[in-house]
């Protein structure tokens, strides 16, 4: 039997407990053709780089399979069919990833650090700018013809 990665993209309008089921079908049907489902991972609901049939976000699979060709290809047909699944995408690979994928080791630094982008945390460390120069009293930003004129 061949060994496989397989990545699949879900609608973002389905729950987390939809996308789950989506997995368990497709494991059932790899099992049903003597293939085995090894790692699974749940990248979460992430955005994508250009809209989908409308959809801005997805949810996104990997699987790590170990079947017979016949029952990736069956798989991918009801992905096809599948309305809940937007794209997937299956590599034949020599062996299997045992750690984790470099989604989740991402997941975990930015976990680690304390949040993602926009997380620009206590702000007191910025040095003082002092004080600033009056502002002008001039309403339309320009200057007036008698400042020109004093200089």
């Amino acid at each position: 039997m061949a060994l496989y990665e397989h990545v699949f993209l879900a609608r973002q309008d389905i729950s987390q407990q939809q996308v789950e089921a989506l997995i368990e079908q497709y494991k059932t049907l790899i099992s049903e053709y003597e293939g085995s489902v090894g790692k699974v991972e749940y990248w979460g609901l992430k955005t994508i780089a250009y809209r989908i049939n409308k959809n801005r976000k997805a949810h996104y699979v990997l699987m790590n399979i170990d079947a017979p060709s016949a029952a990736v290809n069956e798989m991918e047909r009801q992905m096809r069919i599948n309305e809940d699944v937007m794209r997937f995408m299956t590599i034949r690979v020599e062996e299997h990833e045992e750690e984790q994928s470099a989604m989740m080791q991402k997941r975990d630094r930015d976990d680690r650090r304390g949040g993602g982008r926009g997380d620009r945390g206590d702000r007191n460390d910025r040095p003082q700018r002092g004080d600033r120069r009056p502002r002008r009293d001039d309403r339309d930003g320009n200057e007036s013809s008698e400042d020109n004129a004093a200089e």
